[in-house]
């Protein structure tokens, strides 16, 4: 991580460059001052999604959910405390697909809640249901010690 990891700004999309020793040190974003990796969860847009899924250094997971659901709704304390514990090490996102319905196309969502994982710029892992906040943190860093 000498070259820094990249990370795309939730709020206004902005690409940015940390240095990996510098994440848990509350890095902003260069434009608009958001904090970039704070270990919260954080509603985004088809677009954000799609260019962070893109450009990020660090595993992020979306959450595919809609307000009417019920296991969607039991599952957002667990994803909140999920995303507190990975703070530094991945980023959760959700994705309402009511408001968003060209997401579930995009992605070809068929239930939800819907969990997907993206790293190095596409999709790696897919996990569909409601899952506990330690369930959620394994989805997010599975893979990452086989590269470390």
């Amino acid at each position: 991580m000498a070259d820094g990891v990249k990370l795309t700004c939730l709020r206004c999309g902005q690409v940015n460059r940390v240095p990996g020793e510098r994440l848990d040190a509350a890095p902003k974003c260069g434009s608009c001052g958001e904090p970039l990796v704070d270990g919260r969860v954080t509603e985004v847009d088809l677009a954000t999604l799609e260019k962070a899924a893109r450009s990020d250094g660090l595993p992020l997971v979306a959450d595919f959910w809609a307000p009417w659901c019920g296991p969607c709704r039991a599952m957002a304390p667990e994803f909140e405390r999920a995303a507190a514990a990975l703070k530094g090490r991945a980023r959760l996102v959700k994705i309402n697909t009511e408001r968003e319905p060209a997401a579930s196309v995009r992605f070809d969502i068929r239930g939800i809640p819907t969990l997907i994982r993206f790293q190095g710029g596409r999709e790696v892992a897919r996990s569909a249901g409601a899952r506990p906040a330690q369930a959620i943190v394994q989805f997010a860093l599975e893979g990452l010690a086989q590269r470390a």
